[in-house]
């Protein structure tokens, strides 16, 4: 049977490590703990004081700072690796977690699913091929040497990035690896941890390379994993459940999100708010449970979105009053193109840009390299963007001296496309209704890293059924909204409608509309 070594990267809350490593040990599983040593050092203290009479807990050999998107992750991952080997010979799995995860499954399904499934559970993508990087640098994270953070010190970071694209100062990647690419969270068989240890202390080239990588702890694992292990030994997943805001913040789950959570497809979750007492409570209980069985929906996205949209009791964040108060101005008119499919509504604004002289800028609430002017920095992030989006729209207007701008919005940003209908300004929006074929879906999973070749048939066949459901149920909100100047068009029908709606949308006359709608290949995948 499965023996589970725990590797815990931690730096505050010392009470709920300290549960977390017993609860985890009382199974008979092991735990090794690096705490930050950027904390509080009566933390850690207490932490060691009280489990240093467990022999299930070990912990790091060296505390070290850590930094995020800094080699300092990898290391102290390392370190705290390198400990659970030293201390737990029959170890058989090592899997790593944060203090702000938890087991979303039993102890008896978990060590059953290790078991059934001999092999490693890490993300694994091709760099350079994939598009896991969503927004901000790509290949920058490599061919760069990077010695400052970006979080901390944003100016020498970018200082010493621009020097070095100045000069050319690019690297070499060590030739015989190939570059992969994945989230951090991962559990590996014990033979091949212990192949990891080997490799770095033969290649030091590899380890000089990646600690001055951009967030290595994304690619140092996910690279010598694959170059050590056969690729179908590798399932290229995470077993920790994890989701992302539109602007990439992690999410956090409260005391309502207890049946998203068991209804997963994984292991562990993160992140567990510290203030869900409730949710802790009942996780930690199913974790000692025994003879339950696992309901498996997978439907925890759809889900997520749908119970953070109804108003329901916990709603976290309401409109700064600021944001309310401001406006883009009676006379000016906000358009916005809505569309699922990106790749349409960038034709359609390119071919709109192109026969009128309104200013038209891609998804800028979506993609953080959407192509902007510069705004003195509140155009920098997408968390910028979407926290100050009516002083942005008004600087954008002032920008380009109108009254008028086009804009691009996926249908999933309700809370986006209420606050600028409630706008003094003229609001009008299109609706782009695209019909999404299996093989759509299936690339659209893939781009969006929710699955992978590796992914069985009726994983995928659940997920495209989530993702279908999910997206209908977009447009059903955008369409219950009530928007007073809401035009639809359906890819499926013809010149004259797609002109009629083009018409009523832009304000302009149906000829003109017609000589817009006849863009190239504007339905095609």
């Amino acid at each position: 049977m499965s023996k589970i070594a725990y590797i815990l990267l931690c730096h505050d809350d010392p009470a709920a490590i300290i549960e977390q490593a017993k609860r985890l040990t009382s199974v008979d599983d092991y735990i090794s703990i690096h705490f930050d040593a950027r904390s509080d050092t009566a933390y850690f203290s207490q932490i060691s004081n009280a489990l240093k009479d467990n022999p299930n807990v070990t912990f790091a050999r060296k505390r070290i700072k850590c930094g995020w998107g800094e080699w300092s992750l990898v290391q102290a991952t390392l370190y705290a690796v390198e400990a659970a080997l030293e201390a737990f010979p029959r170890a058989t799995h090592f899997y790593l977690l944060s203090g702000d995860c938890m087991a979303i499954k039993t102890a008896e399904y978990i060590h059953q699913f290790l078991d059934d499934n001999d092999a490693e559970f890490i993300e694994c993508f091709d760099f350079f091929d994939s598009d896991w990087i969503k927004t901000g640098l790509k290949d920058e994270r490599l061919i760069y040497r990077h010695f400052f953070n970006e979080r901390t010190t944003k100016g020498l970071f970018e200082a010493s990035l621009n020097l070095q694209r100045s000069f050319g100062l690019t690297r070499q990647i060590p030739q015989d690896i190939q570059v992969q690419i994945g989230s951090q969270w991962w559990c590996l068989r014990r033979q091949t941890v212990e192949s990891v240890i080997d490799f770095i202390q033969e290649r030091p080239d590899v380890v000089r390379f990646f600690r001055t990588t951009w967030i290595p702890d994304e690619t140092f694992f996910q690279t010598i994993v694959t170059h050590l292990i056969p690729r179908v030994e590798i399932r290229s997943r995470t077993l920790t459940f994890l989701m992302f805001t539109d602007y990439g913040r992690p999410v956090m789950f409260y005391n309502d999100h207890y049946d998203l959570l068991v209804g997963q497809d994984y292991l562990f979750a993160r992140k567990i708010s510290q203030e869900a007492s409730e949710l802790q409570c009942r996780l930690g209980a199913l974790y000692n449970s025994e003879n339950v069985p696992a309901q498996i929906s997978n439907e925890g996205r759809h889900l997520f979105h749908f119970l953070t949209s109804r108003g329901r009791v916990g709603r976290r964040f309401a409109t700064r009053f600021w944001e309310a108060e401001s406006t883009l101005g009676r006379d000016r008119e906000l358009m916005i193109i809505i569309c699922k499919k990106w790749h349409v509504g960038k034709r359609l604004l390119e071919r709109i840009r192109h026969m009128t002289n309104v200013p038209c800028i891609e998804y800028l609430f979506d993609e953080e390299h959407a192509p902007m002017p510069d705004l003195g920095g509140i155009q920098t992030t997408l968390t910028k963007r979407t926290r100050h989006r009516r002083a942005l729209m008004r600087m954008l207007l002032d920008y380009y001296e109108t009254d008028q701008l086009i804009i691009c919005i996926d249908p999933s940003a309700i809370e986006l496309l209420q606050d600028f209908a409630t706008d003094r300004s003229v609001t009008r929006m299109l609706e782009i209704q695209c019909e999404f074929s299996r093989e759509y879906l299936t690339g659209h999973a893939m781009r969006m890293g929710l699955a992978s070749e590796q992914t069985s048939e009726s994983a995928l066949e659940n997920l495209l059924v989530t993702m279908a459901n999910d997206m209908i149920f977009e447009s059903d909100r955008i369409r219950d909204a009530g928007f007073e100047n809401l035009n639809h068009m359906r890819l499926a029908d013809d010149l004259n409608e797609h002109a009629l709606a083009l018409a009523g949308f832009l304000g302009v006359p149906l000829d003109k509309a017609r000589a817009i709608a006849q863009v190239n290949n504007l339905i095609g995948d």
